[in-house]
């Protein structure tokens, strides 16, 4: 559901991250263009370098184990985010992703 996705991203990732191509990055890289990127490799975004050495190509199913618990998927990410953790949330949010950052 990308109507309810968006409302748990307005209110959760929102304070951190941007989907409008062109806005520039928050704390957070600019989510524009997400599916089909490489990790660590938005633009003018200072990432670690763990997450740039992660090379993980952003799609459903690997939103989905990021989204659950961010730590988890590698210590090396800035995220502060303790993540979602209703299934349905993350598949609302990447629902609404998905609409917002092609």
């Amino acid at each position: 559901d990308a109507t309810n996705g968006a409302k748990l991203f307005k209110t959760r990732c929102a304070q951190c991250h941007v989907v409008e191509k062109g806005e520039p990055h928050k704390v957070g890289p600019n989510l524009n263009g997400l599916f089909g990127r490489q990790s660590g490799s938005a633009a003018g975004f200072s990432y670690s370098g763990a997450m740039e050495k992660k090379k993980v190509v952003w799609d459903e199913d690997q939103m989905f184990v990021y989204l659950e618990n961010p730590k988890k998927f590698g210590p090396f990410t800035k995220m502060v985010f303790a993540g979602f953790k209703k299934e349905q949330d993350r598949a609302d949010v990447i629902a609404f992703l998905k609409q917002s950052t092609k």
